[in-house]
């Protein structure tokens, strides 16, 4: 079912816990049951009433706070998501409930030093697209850099053939990475924007051409865009709206 794009894994298990999938017609409710790929799913309606009901929350993460669970003291971004933050101008219609916050999940990680969108869902289909091994949602970001005492105009510095490594020909724990679209944006500012996201992947990356980040900021996923959500606030995933 997680596979053919129905669900979460752990939707499907509470699923057929409940009752609510039916192969060949006949309802399964036993966990790790064999089916073959020519039998016919069929998911009742009260499956999708309840998916429906799942939320996505895009934050605007500070620095200081870690994406998962706490750690060293610090706080984990979700304690953010509460009614106090939740932004003025969200246009989503989406009351917000406690019940929200039940198995809200990171879909991606922001590392404590860096800020901008992250997503916490529900939805383990969004979770599975954002950072599923086959992922191909790309992911923007703006990061300031130097270069050695170098700390204004680092593009006139910077070797043209370091900036080609950026995009093309590194590798992280012995594993080529795929190519990224390494672009500057102004003299102290470089746009990245990649297809994976190994654990510090843009900073390791920097570190390897000789440049230092000294700031780092996630302004899309896919189609969804930090935009104007201010740091510390949120906002839910509008219906119609996609990555």
């Amino acid at each position: 079912m997680s596979e053919l794009g129905l669900c979460s894994r752990r939707e499907a298990d509470e699923w057929i816990e409940k009752g609510w999938v039916l192969v060949d017609g006949e309802v399964i409710d036993t966990l790790g049951s064999r089916i073959r790929p020519t039998q016919d799913i069929e998911i009742l309606p009260a499956a999708r009433s309840a998916q429906s009901q799942l939320v996505t929350i895009l934050l605007h993460k500070p620095v200081g706070y870690v994406s998962g669970q706490a750690e060293d003291g610090y706080e984990p971004a979700v304690t953010l998501v509460n009614q106090a933050n939740h932004w003025a101008e969200d246009h989503s219609g989406i009351r917000f409930s406690p019940g929200h916050l039940r198995t809200l999940a990171p879909a991606g990680r922001l590392d404590i030093d860096s800020t901008g969108l992250l997503v916490l869902t529900q939805d383990g289909r969004i979770a599975k697209l954002l950072i599923g091994s086959h992922s191909e949602v790309d992911k923007e970001y703006l990061v300031r850099v130097r270069f050695g005492e170098h700390t204004v105009d680092i593009d006139q510095h910077l070797p043209a053939e370091s900036l080609a490594l950026l995009r093309h020909g590194l590798e992280l724990d012995g594993v080529p990475l795929k190519t990224a679209q390494v672009s500057w944006q102004n003299g102290e500012q470089l746009r990245f924007v990649l297809r994976e996201g190994k654990k510090r992947q843009i900073r390791r990356m920097c570190e390897l051409v000789g440049l230092d980040v000294v700031g780092l900021k996630r302004i899309r996923m896919g189609h969804v865009t930090l935009g104007t959500l201010p740091a510390g606030q949120w906002r839910y995933l509008a219906p119609g709206e996609s990555f």
